[in-house]
């Protein structure tokens, strides 16, 4: 038992490495794969043997995935917001202090997550009935202060794109493909970023590489970013149509987090809380929030407590190893990001996550054409945002806009 659960826990840390490191490859596909074995592989060995790999990989990708979204410019949904304050460092020659930043909130998401689990056992099953019926308000709050936070005479135009993205969120979200938010939200935030790179013919500086001791918060502002990731995380876990970067957008507002290294650390701490605390939620209210808590549902459909203390375990001890691997790779690629030919990267990673769009978006010919129409409509948009000076935190409308009609309806 105790082999099985160890290599298993090697392997999913494995995976989630892949999946974390290669744009477009994410962990559901990984759990969908895995799930059309099961049959197979539960004849040999035990489901949560399968299920400690899934959490493992899940936790291991939110540590791995910053680390091109903020070099290449190339997010998956977790890790999209961190393209923007993560690039601004990468261009002043702190690529690796962003990376490590986001890597200390997941350090800091673990112990989080330890806290919450007895809080979400014991007292979700009362407030959730309650939090769902003021949900809508705090989303609309947030719509109205996204477009009015833009300089006055910036606001018309922060309103068009915040609802123009809302309205293309609907759209991507209604066309029945399989993976809608592939193409939404690589165009709005990846290529569009990768395209502005290659016309600026954007080059890397210098990247400056010290020891992990030195990068660090203060203790305001530690506690400013750990105050908001505690504040916004916990709704992700159970609120549906609610994920990483929306609880980033939250806990931003509510805290006045401006600074790029707060914003970073709160991102990487939410990422891993979300993702964590989806398991918790779905032994303790049956509710799946995430694709990997869904493929766990489907392995074991009632979580003991035993099995919850096997997820915790595997929690901390991949979410452990992530961060070493993670720094290590780090270190890596930012020795060797200046060696290479930016504009042929950015060129080699637009070519790459735009086939990765046709190939997964659906697997109709119908289905990767809207999916192509999403993802190039999403791009032009992406492009529009950035060369308007709009901060693109209002491109979030596609994903906030459709919970808040999910609510209202």
């Amino acid at each position: 038992m105790i082999i099985g659960f160890i290599l298993a826990l090697l392997l999913g840390i494995i995976a989630g490495t892949i999946t974390g490191l290669i744009p477009g490859i994410h962990i559901n596909l990984v759990s969908i794969l895995l799930l059309s074995f099961s049959p197979a592989l539960l004849s040999i060995t035990a489901p949560i043997t399968l299920v400690t790999f899934i959490v493992a990989m899940a936790i291991t990708h939110t540590f791995l995935d910053f680390i091109p979204s903020i070099l290449l410019g190339a997010p998956e949904e977790d890790s999209l917001l961190s393209v923007l304050p993560g690039h601004q460092l990468l261009m002043q020659g702190r690529g690796y202090f962003a990376i490590i930043y986001t890597l200390n909130g997941g350090l800091i998401a673990l112990v989080i997550i330890l806290i919450f689990t007895p809080i979400f056992i014991y007292l979700l099953p009362i407030v959730y009935p309650f939090i769902q019926k003021i949900m809508p308000l705090v989303l609309i709050t947030i719509a109205i202060y996204l477009v009015f936070m833009e300089e006055k005479e910036k606001r018309l135009w922060a309103l068009c794109i915040f609802l123009t993205a809302g309205f293309l969120g609907i759209a991507a979200l209604n066309l029945n493909l399989k993976e809608p938010l592939l193409p939404l939200l690589t165009g709005l935030f990846g290529a569009s970023s990768l395209i502005m790179s290659i016309h600026q013919e954007t080059k890397i500086p210098p990247q400056r590489i010290v020891p992990l001791y030195q990068i660090r918060l203060n203790k305001k502002s530690l506690t400013k970013a750990t105050l908001g990731t505690v504040i916004a995380s916990p709704f992700t876990a159970f609120l549906p149509g609610l994920g990483a970067s929306q609880a980033a957008v939250i806990g931003t507002q509510v805290c006045n987090i401006k600074d790029q290294r707060e914003f970073l650390f709160l991102l990487g701490a939410i990422s891993t809380i979300v993702m964590g605390l989806s398991f918790v939620t779905f032994y303790t209210i049956t509710k799946m929030r995430t694709g990997a808590a869904v493929a766990v549902a489907k392995l074991i459909p009632e979580l003991s407590m035993q099995n919850l203390i096997t997820i915790l375990i595997t929690i901390i001890l991949s979410g452990l190893l992530a961060y070493t691997f993670a720094v290590f790779i780090a270190k890596i690629a930012i020795k060797n990001i200046t060696k290479i030919n930016y504009k042929k990267l950015s060129l080699i990673t637009l070519a790459t996550i735009t086939l990765i769009v046709i190939i997964f978006a659906d697997y109709t010919l119908i289905g990767k054409i809207k999916g192509l129409v999403i993802f190039i409509t999403a791009t032009a948009l992406g492009i529009f945002t950035i060369n308007k000076n709009i901060r693109r935190i209002n491109l979030m409308s596609c994903l906030l806009i459709p919970t808040i009609l999910f609510y209202i309806s």
